[in-house]
């Protein structure tokens, strides 16, 4: 990580550590290497009727678009952030004032690459939507006259966003050096990832793929649906897709039954996306949700979507399932096959929290259906095990409990579980059929006859080394380096004494001579030898003592 610049962006650095301080994180400040006088003569006054959470979304909110950005995002990781964090950021909005069209107009024709008037027939200059990257306006192509909506990136939005990385990353560099209790969540590693993400999303070619491929792989296009893209005008900058004519899910006005149905719709889209597809819309919350004039559910907004393997496909299934009939043991063992090698997690502590958290988020006779806060606070407990999932697991917690308030907005009486059953069945289906079995065993023979066909010339060319005596067998002793020290040290010692031994019956010769000079009666040169081996005993003794001291100390 580069270190970030006081001089070059002081102003702004003196702005961030205000917030923060204002907001009543002078502690955490305090533990960072700022320059002296940067902050420490602000005067903090927080809301003490505020929790943490809440004081962390409001200053994420003032901060502005890139705290913001971070803040949805690291939302989206439940195996790092406690529960109450996670609900609290997602209630992160951008509160934007749009920019006028004039500073927008410079980077529309730059993309275009020609006037736009050249390109539309008709463009509305009054935003539609104002986000913290970008602003939507509404227009016609000029050619046909199809009506579209152009998703527009804010000016230098880009070097803003990288300075308030910089810093945000330098901070949590410090922390993470000064701060033993926020070392375990990897703070640096935190910052660095959602930099690639908030990276990802101001490249809106990104988005635009997410689209298309959706569209193409949607078993049921005549019930949902992603805004159609007009890739010749799209660039990294610019996105222009279809204009949604509708309303969001929460200001849907249809009778009950449709709205039900609808519910349905978005449900099992989602489920497939997930345990089918492996290719998932990451954050379909209600502002992200619209109803089509059609009657169809439109999924907007593809700039940040997750990604499974068939594994972690199957493995998802069997955790749903583990986790809806509330079997704890099934829960952890499924989330230990996916740990990685090194991790050492205490399963029967993993066991009770994982039962405990089931019970309050899915307990079913009391008519608690939370899905999506269960595999929240599941993927936390696991996290704080040493089992991070894959990030794209946390994705999926997150879109998970997004669809399931969609879900309840438009039907009360949703549950989840009648809507994932026939994806379940459908992926239980594929696992089992005669056709993926042909195909693993295909796999493993293929695998297994090219190892046996490498096989004699590997036993060849040992036999030639032995042969020619040129076999060499490298063996590496563990937990020797002690044994080492503690043979060194003992030897060290061993000579000392024979030493301080030798000066001693060398010095009584001495004095038994009556030799002068004298010294307070005594040859001095024997006097002069006791006092050297007394010194070198008193050493030896303080040293044994001192050792002994420092081998006794509990291990951390």
């Amino acid at each position: 990580m580069k270190p970030f610049d006081f001089l070059a962006h002081a102003v702004r650095g003196k702005e961030i550590f205000t917030i923060l301080a204002r907001y009543g994180f002078a502690d955490l400040l305090d533990k960072t290497e700022t320059p002296h006088g940067f902050w420490q003569r602000l005067l903090p006054h927080p809301d003490q009727h505020l929790t943490t959470p809440e004081r962390v979304r409001m200053a994420a909110e003032e901060l502005g678009p890139t705290f913001v950005k971070f803040g949805q995002l690291l939302s989206m990781r439940p195996d790092l952030v406690p529960h109450a964090f996670i609900l609290e950021l997602r209630k992160l909005q951008s509160a934007v004032t749009p920019l006028p069209f004039a500073a927008m107009q410079p980077v529309l024709e730059s993309e275009l690459r020609s006037p736009y008037a050249e390109v539309f027939a008709d463009f509305d200059e009054t935003a539609a939507a104002c986000a913290s990257l970008a602003q939507v306006y509404f227009a016609k192509l000029r050619g046909d006259g199809r009506s579209v909506a152009v998703k527009v990136q804010k000016p230098d939005i880009a070097r803003t966003v990288e300075i308030d990385l910089d810093l945000a990353g330098w901070l949590a560099h410090q922390l993470h050096l000064h701060s033993e209790a926020l070392q375990p969540y990897d703070l640096p590693a935190i910052v660095e990832e959602v930099r690639r993400g908030v990276m990802q999303e101001l490249d809106f070619r990104n988005e635009s793929r997410n689209q298309q491929y959706f569209n193409s792989i949607n078993p049921h296009p005549e019930q949902v649906y992603a805004p159609a893209v007009m890739a010749e005008l799209s660039t990294e900058r610019v996105l222009v897709t279809e204009r949604i004519h509708g309303t969001p899910v929460d200001k849907c006005e249809l009778p009950a039954e449709q709205r039900a149905v609808l519910a349905g719709h978005g449900a099992s889209s989602l489920v497939h996306q997930v345990l089918v597809a492996g290719f998932f819309h990451a954050d379909p919350h209600a502002g992200n949700v619209f109803v089509g004039v059609d009657g169809r559910l439109v999924f907007i907004d593809w700039g940040l979507v997750g990604h499974l393997t068939r594994r972690l496909r199957y493995a998802l299934a069997d955790f749903w399932l583990a986790a809806i009939d509330q079997d704890a043991e099934r829960t952890v063992r499924i989330a230990a096959e996916l740990a990685p090698s090194e991790a050492r997690p205490d399963l029967r502590e993993m066991e009770k929290e994982v039962t405990l958290a089931l019970r309050e988020e899915l307990n079913f006779t009391v008519g608690r259906q939370h899905l999506g806060r269960a595999m929240l606070k599941l993927l936390f407990i696991f996290g704080q095990h040493g089992i991070p999932l894959s990030r794209d697991y946390s994705l999926m917690a997150k879109a998970v409990l997004s669809i399931e308030e969609v879900g309840r907005m438009l039907d009360p009486e949703f549950d989840l579980r009648a809507h994932a059953k026939p994806v379940l069945e459908e992926v239980y289906g594929e696992r089992t059929s005669p056709r993926t079995i042909l195909k693993a065993a295909g796999d493993f023979l293929r695998s297994s006859l090219g190892a046996m066909q490498d096989l004699p010339s590997e036993l060849r060319r040992l036999v030639r080394r032995l042969e020619h005596d040129n076999l060499t067998i490298n063996f590496q002793h563990r937990g020797l380096d002690q044994l080492e020290q503690a043979l060194k040290l003992a030897a060290n010692r061993i000579a000392l004494g024979v030493v301080v031994g030798s000066l001693l019956i060398g010095s009584s010769l001495i004095v038994t001579t009556g030799l002068g000079p004298r010294l307070f009666g005594y040859p001095a040169l024997g006097f002069i030898g006791y006092l050297i081996s007394g010194l070198f005993a008193l050493y030896m003794m303080w040293d044994i003592v001192h050792q002994g001291r420092k081998g006794s100390k509990p291990r951390r």
